[in-house]
């Protein structure tokens, strides 16, 4: 056994020495350290020797081993460097080839521009996990136990976890909103964060729906946060991702966890208001549901409503994007049709 190990080590060093491309390299590697390696084959047999023998077998197997994968790296350094641009038949008076580079994803590039302007206004950016529980998803955001959002015919439940009781269910995350408590819990207040992500609903999809898209929220807790404030950052952020005006409306809307709620609107800028398939043809498109924070959110958060408040909204990330680039079907930016999203390089 011990002689066969060192044919092993002489043969392998001598293949590696006489190697002349990288490319070779592998395959000497596969063949020397492999699965199907004589190296493997002897470590098989490795339970049929005795005690003594069968250490220093395994001790001596896995020296010759680090030996390879050291002279290996040594060898495939050498080749790079010696390497030439000029190694091969290469004809000099032939034209260059175009290099194809890629881009970002419209929704991804939206996402940033967001988070340019959310960061100017001195706003900080967090992230958390695409599953999340019934705690954070709906009991800390003041859904009632018989909400229709908890039903599976809306919100994706995680298989093992669908008959817990209470909090310990786990989901999908339906919205982004069960994270405003979390880093409240963690940072406490006052705040001022965003928080992007995809989010995962179970409905029929169409033009204006998709079962898993992007939401991207933002929330700030103070002390005497007005409602209008909220307006007018909405309003701000609008210009500064269009570059110009946006003509949008307010109107009252319910969620369990705002008081008062509402929805923002903004004028149709694939029809230009007069009405199309994504706006449901009245010219106007919901983008931005949000309101002031629910007393018991704040509670759930550990913080006295008596002296915090706070205003959220909630901007869909694939609406926004289908507005500024004209885009009629919000499934297309989900497609991953290369044809559809070069367009956007």
């Amino acid at each position: 056994m011990k002689e066969r190990l060192e044919e092993i080590r002489n043969r392998g060093l001598k293949r590696i020495q006489e190697a002349v491309r990288v490319e070779e390299l592998q395959e000497i590697r596969r063949e020397l350290t492999g699965k199907k390696s004589e190296l493997s084959e002897v470590l098989k047999t490795l339970g049929s020797l005795s005690a003594d023998l069968r250490k220093e077998i395994g001790m001596r197997s896995t020296e010759i081993k680090n030996l390879f994968a050291e002279k290996l790296g040594e060898k495939e350094e050498h080749l790079l460097e010696s390497k030439s641009v000029l190694d091969g038949a290469i004809d000099l008076t032939l034209p260059g080839t175009g290099v194809t580079t890629g881009a970002l994803h419209p929704i991804t590039q939206m996402c940033y521009d967001l988070n340019d302007a959310f960061l100017s206004l001195g706003f900080e950016v967090f992230s958390e996990d695409d599953i999340s529980s019934e705690k954070y998803a709906f009991d800390n955001l003041n859904f009632v136990a018989d909400h229709p959002a908890r039903q599976s015919m809306d919100t994706f439940w995680v298989k093992g976890t669908e008959n817990s009781q209470g909090s310990d269910r786990l989901c999908l995350r339906p919205h982004l909103t069960g994270a405003s408590v979390r880093y409240l819990l963690k940072h406490g207040a006052p705040a001022r964060f965003v928080y992007p992500g995809r989010v995962y609903r179970n409905e029929t999809t169409d033009a204006r729906h998709e079962r898993a898209f992007f939401q991207y929220e933002a929330l700030i807790v103070d002390k005497d946060i007005s409602f209008s404030s909220g307006r007018v950052m909405i309003q701000t952020i609008l210009e500064k991702v269009f570059g110009r005006k946006i003509n949008v409306r307010m109107r009252e809307g319910f969620f369990p966890f705002t008081e008062p709620g509402y929805e923002i609107d903004m004028e149709c800028l694939v029809c230009g208001g007069k009405g199309c398939k994504v706006c449901n043809h009245n010219g106007w498109i919901e983008v931005m549901p949000g309101g002031v924070i629910h007393p018991n959110v704040l509670r759930s958060a550990n913080l006295d409503p008596e002296v915090w408040t706070g205003f959220y909204t909630n901007i869909g990330l694939d609406r926004l994007v289908m507005m500024r680039y004209g885009v009629d079907d919000v499934r297309l930016f989900h497609s991953a049709d290369l044809r559809f999203l070069k367009q956007f390089k």
